[in-house]
């Protein structure tokens, strides 16, 4: 535990005064020794001596600001590190029939956001990251285990994108977010795109370079627009093999081309897209040990509501008292 005001603390001994004074009014009666002893009254008595004595501490404790200490739990569990690598270009606005979105259609990027959401939901002991792209990459969310933070860092990925498209400056941002994750696991990138980009050469020997240093799994979601080619096909008669004329082709190629683990996933509908993601999530069940960080929790409420029903005893104490006239003498009972 930790205190925001220790040196209220050195008022803790005033708790021991109801323990030794007398709380109630005293008794007109010239002596008990006489009688049995009362142990109703006498238990009674005590116990309001020591809701006094309660009283007294939750007060001190609360104005002393008693909290818990932020701590880190090891936990165990099966799962992955990873990080949602989002396509947010403008053509992710529109639905899968290539339209604008109206209430009969949802656009691919509120189906995938709906989708992703309950995958990280359902991902008890995945720890995630998010990062975005468009004309430039975007680090949303850093891998983390609070998954309220993630489920905020998606719900923004419907917002109004931008018109182009730069995939691999995006992987570059997840592969960075990897490397700043110490603890140990399976890692994995799950990129979601409706992939018409082209990655320079450049920047390919560069992600070559990146991805052999780590150990990295690799699942890429393109959600193919209605009309637009597969990344599976062979170009057809008549038609140029390059990365400009058939960019999902050559993107899927490159992907294959790391040496990597690497799984690729062609959604039409809202339908494929869950589909691929319950794929992914059945492949990336490998034992994990992360360590759960548990935040400062403030205590000195609780103090205060322990006060507050030590008073309302005491007061009830008080309450209940009677005045009682006995053969023309007044005296007074509790």
């Amino acid at each position: 535990m930790i205190f925001a005001n220790p040196i209220a603390l050195y008022l803790l001994p005033l708790a021991l005064l109801p323990l030794f004074l007398g709380i109630q009014r005293q008794e007109a009666y010239p002596s008990l020794a006489g009688f049995e002893p009362d142990r109703l009254s006498v238990a009674i008595a005590w116990a309001l001596r020591i809701a006094g004595a309660a009283a007294i501490i939750g007060l001190i404790l609360g104005m002393a600001g008693i909290a818990l200490r932020e701590r880190t739990i090891e936990r165990f569990g099966q799962g992955a590190h990873i990080v949602l690598l989002i396509d947010r270009s403008a053509s992710m606005n529109d639905t899968f029939a290539g339209r604008q979105p109206n209430g009969a259609e949802e656009s691919k990027s509120s189906a995938a956001k709906r989708l992703i959401k309950e995958f990280v939901v359902e991902r008890e002991h995945d720890r995630f990251g998010v990062a975005a792209f468009s004309t430039a990459p975007m680090h949303v969310v850093p891998i983390t285990d609070h998954k309220d933070i993630v489920l905020d860092a998606i719900d923004a990925i419907d917002r109004p994108g931008l018109a182009f498209t730069d995939v691999g400056r995006g992987l570059g941002m997840a592969l960075s977010m990897i490397e700043e994750d110490v603890l140990q696991g399976s890692r994995a990138i799950v990129l979601v795109s409706d992939g018409v980009a082209v990655i320079g050469r450049r920047v390919q020997e560069a992600l070559r370079t990146e991805f052999a240093r780590r150990p990295v799994h690799l699942y890429f979601l393109y959600l193919r627009t209605e009309g637009a080619n597969s990344m599976f096909a062979d170009p057809g008669a008549g038609v140029e093999d390059t990365p400009q004329s058939l960019p999902e082709r050559h993107l899927n190629k490159f992907f294959q081309s790391l040496k990597i683990p690497y799984h690729a996933y062609e959604a039409e509908s809202a339908e494929a897209i869950k589909s691929a993601i319950t794929d992914i999530g059945k492949l990336e069940q490998t034992p994990l040990v992360y360590n759960e960080r548990i935040p400062q929790y403030d205590l000195s409420r609780w103090a205060y509501v322990l006060a507050a029903l030590a008073l309302g005893l005491l007061l009830a104490a008080k309450l209940c008292e009677r005045t009682l006239k006995v053969r023309g003498v007044t005296t007074h009972a509790a």
